[in-house]
């Protein structure tokens, strides 16, 4: 399917791109929103492949425990006779984009074996000072960073990859990086971190606002089910699921074969049902957030009272609600926090309603 709408974030993104790299950029949003769908697009269709290669690394599916498994990741190991720099050249004949930074085959393991963060961050560092002796803009992208928030060596791992970043962007001019993440408690983390100050730069994208939720309705209605929808469907189809891309997808999708109403009381009953259950289990258990060096119990009242507050409002501002309630609540993907604007809300509309009609 095409893709649809995001001039605004593209054009951004594109004139980032297009500048010398001064600044690390977090890619932020709602869950669902839309932040890799746009990447892809952007790295597929937008740049000059002559000009830009990409070196994506996605974290998502991936299970890290330790400093091993993160820097395994980082790289695309190769047995190919060939030096790193031959072997750009001929994965990029189509497309900018690489998954991982090359490496030749047991090269990985001898850097790991001396133990020393620096090695690994040196190798990267030469070969891409190789990229742009060559013209090229290298481009680091990194997909679900947060998974590696809690991970140590030599103190927190994040810290350390900051200052690498820090060094590619700010320092060296050498490569443009792009963090994405759905993790708004982790995007706070590094929004509050006075390491990044300056030095880092936040681009929300976000679920769609109505008049854009409208048009991508006709957009797929069209091409999935050769019609229009009446105004009324949706009207009604945003009421229950608002501006998520994912959650607009899967109702036109569902609409071949079920009736409109059906397709959205089961969304919305599926949503009622898992607020319920994470309620009810509040009464058995109590659970604990840390915050900052201390761990904090969060009361069943309180979190119900912070939810209560989204009864009459989609949006709230976050010092309404007690620090350890709102992070409980984030972390249990009820609210998204936007740390930039200070902000909290249900992380979709379905939240929203299943809140409003269980509370």
């Amino acid at each position: 399917m095409e893709f649809f709408n995001r001039e605004k974030e593209i054009k951004i993104t594109l004139s980032i791109i297009e500048d010398e790299p001064d600044d690390t950029y977090f890619i932020y949003g709602p869950i669902n929103s839309g932040k890799t769908t746009l990447i892809n697009e952007i790295i597929n269709n937008k740049l000059n492949k002559d000009k830009y290669v990409v070196f994506y690394i996605n974290l998502r599916r991936y299970f890290i425990s330790k400093y091993d498994d993160f820097i395994a990741l980082l790289f695309k190991e190769y047995s190919e006779d060939k030096k790193p720099l031959e072997l750009i050249k001929g994965l990029i004949k189509d497309s900018p984009l690489i998954f991982g930074i090359p490496i030749p085959k047991n090269t990985l393991e001898i850097l790991l074996s001396k133990n020393e963060e620096v090695n690994v961050f040196d190798y990267i560092t030469n070969f891409l000072l190789d990229i742009k002796k060559e013209g090229k803009q290298p481009i680091i992208i990194l997909d679900e960073l947060q998974k590696i928030g809690d991970l140590k060596i030599n103190g927190f791992l994040i810290y350390e990859l900051f200052n690498y970043f820090i060094s590619l962007t700010k320092e060296m001019h050498l490569s443009h990086v792009f963090c994405l993440s759905s993790d708004s408690l982790f995007i706070e983390r590094v929004y509050n971190e006075a390491v990044l100050n300056g030095r880092a730069k936040y681009l929300l994208v976000d679920d769609f606002d109505k008049e854009t939720a409208m048009k991508f309705m006709d957009f797929l209605s069209e091409r999935i089910l050769n019609k229009k929808l009446s105004n009324e469907e949706k009207e009604l189809i945003y009421s229950y699921v608002g501006g998520k891309p994912k959650d607009i997808i899967y109702v036109i999708k569902r609409l071949r074969v079920e009736n409109l109403k059906e397709i959205l009381d089961y969304l919305l009953n599926d949503a009622k049902q898992k607020l319920d259950m994470l309620l009810e289990v509040l009464d058995y258990s109590t659970p604990k957030v840390v915050v900052g060096d201390k761990e904090v119990e969060v009361k069943k009242e309180d979190i119900i009272n912070a939810l209560r507050l989204f009864k009459e409002k989609y949006m709230i501002n976050k010092k309404e609600i007690p620090t350890p309630v709102y992070m409980y609540l984030v972390k249990k993907n009820i609210l998204f926090l936007n740390p930039v604007e200070g902000t909290l809300r249900p992380q979709s509309f379905l939240i929203w309603n299943g809140i409003k009609r269980l509370i």
